[in-house]
């Protein structure tokens, strides 16, 4: 490697990493900031914090990474040239296209491993902070119930007008809805004061309700007994809601049973792909044949033959001519009935088919987005070191303001 060679790639390197690093933690910055609402009121150890932000970090490289080469390209080059290098550089017969060599080979392999991340170590950090977030929306703790909206807490919703106190444990204007393990909420309590008795780590959360109503709708076994929607209704001055919470403070935060496009690599993005454009080819084709039978179509020289048709010639306006009127509404209405029901039949595989193709695209955009990383990294720098030359302009403002722009 040549002495120019080596002093570009270092001015090139020094100013790559300082911006990537600034870049990398403004962005960091932003995730915390998407997430606030899910990190909020969780309880949360420090660990799970740092393994929020560990697994949130590799997700943000496909848009850092492509910004830090078009911004260091800029820049590098922009003060090459306001420094009066690059006149040096031609003053010794030096072009900018022999100057750049030496960092095209630098950027080609940065593009390929890039590549290689985005088709491992992305897929893998997407899967892991999926899965994190999920565990962290399933924790409810005992103190977390948020004035002004339902609060899903065990089998009930509980929605309270504001908190008071201390420790926020005095609720004012308590709804409560209590579900049942077939569903429906079939318990509404309503007060006007509570309290918060648990402490904190307890699995079990009491409210102590005073003032209020208690309604309940009842359901018989006998269903006809039903219809007359029978309830019981009662007032009470003190009334203690126990709510078990055993299972919402006893998450396993290391679950990962769900998976999603994103966290395939391309291997097994290509599967995928392939089995989806099989399965939805093959539904429509028997769907086409299923309506095509629905039709009729097939069966109509059963009872009609072409070569008898002078029998039907007495039909010259239409073929209800030959019905009383009560046949002939019967005729009208079952031709109606069946048309509606083939028209609602292909408006529901219509959406079906809809929602399969989406879900088959959204697979082949993760497939292109394993490219996309490496192939931006080559083109940002090809648009950001001549057009740092052209400007020539070095330092954090202008070069900036052009990257963003551009990028």
């Amino acid at each position: 490697m040549k002495i120019l060679d080596r002093y570009i790639l270092v001015s090139y390197l020094q100013t790559f990493f300082t911006v990537f690093i600034i870049l990398m933690f403004i962005f960091v910055l932003q995730a915390i900031w998407l997430y606030i609402g899910e990190l909020a009121g969780k309880d949360l150890d420090v660990s799970i914090i740092l393994k929020f932000l560990l697994y949130t970090t590799p997700k943000l490289v496909p848009m850092v990474l492509p910004l830090t080469i078009l911004l260091t390209s800029i820049m590098v080059f922009g003060s090459f040239a306001e420094n009066y290098e690059f006149a040096a550089m031609k003053s010794s017969g030096i072009s900018l296209q022999r100057a750049m060599r030496g960092l095209t080979l630098f950027i080609v392999l940065v593009s390929i491993t890039a590549f290689v991340f985005a088709n491992n170590v992305i897929p893998a950090a997407e899967f892991k902070i999926i899965n994190l977030r999920k565990n962290i929306a399933k924790m409810k703790p005992a103190m977390a119930i948020t004035a002004g909206v339902f609060n899903e807490v065990g089998n009930i919703n509980i929605k309270v007008d504001k908190k008071s106190g201390d420790n926020d444990q005095y609720l004012h204007d308590v709804i409560i809805h209590t579900g049942t393990e077939r569903g429906g909420d079939y318990t509404v309590i309503k007060s006007k004061e509570g309290e918060l008795v648990s402490s904190e780590g307890s699995n079990v959360l009491s409210l102590v309700l005073t003032d209020g109503n208690y309604y309940r709708e009842v359901q018989p076994s006998d269903y006809s007994k039903r219809d007359h929607k029978p309830f019981m209704k009662s007032y009470f001055e003190e009334y203690t809601k126990n709510i078990d919470l055993s299972e919402l403070n006893q998450v396993d935060m290391d679950d990962e049973s769900y998976t999603t496009q994103s966290m395939l690599r391309i291997g097994e993005l290509t599967k995928s792909i392939d089995s989806f454009s099989v399965s939805l080819n093959e539904r429509k084709e028997a769907f086409a044949t299923s309506m095509y039978s629905r039709t009729g179509v097939k069966s109509l020289d059963i009872n009609f033959n072409p070569e008898e048709s002078d029998k039907y010639k007495s039909f010259k306006h239409s073929i209800l001519d030959n019905y009383n009127s009560n046949q002939s509404q019967r005729i009208v209405d079952d031709a109606i009935r069946t048309t509606n029901a083939a028209i609602s039949h292909l408006s529901i595989k219509k959406q079906e088919f809809k929602q399969s193709s989406r879900r088959l695209n959204k697979y082949e955009i993760a497939l292109h987005e394993k490219y996309v990383l490496a192939v931006a990294c080559i083109v940002l720098f090809f648009v950001g070191a001549p057009l740092g030359a052209i400007i020539r302009k070095g330092g954090m403002g202008l070069p900036m303001v052009i990257a963003i722009i551009i990028f």
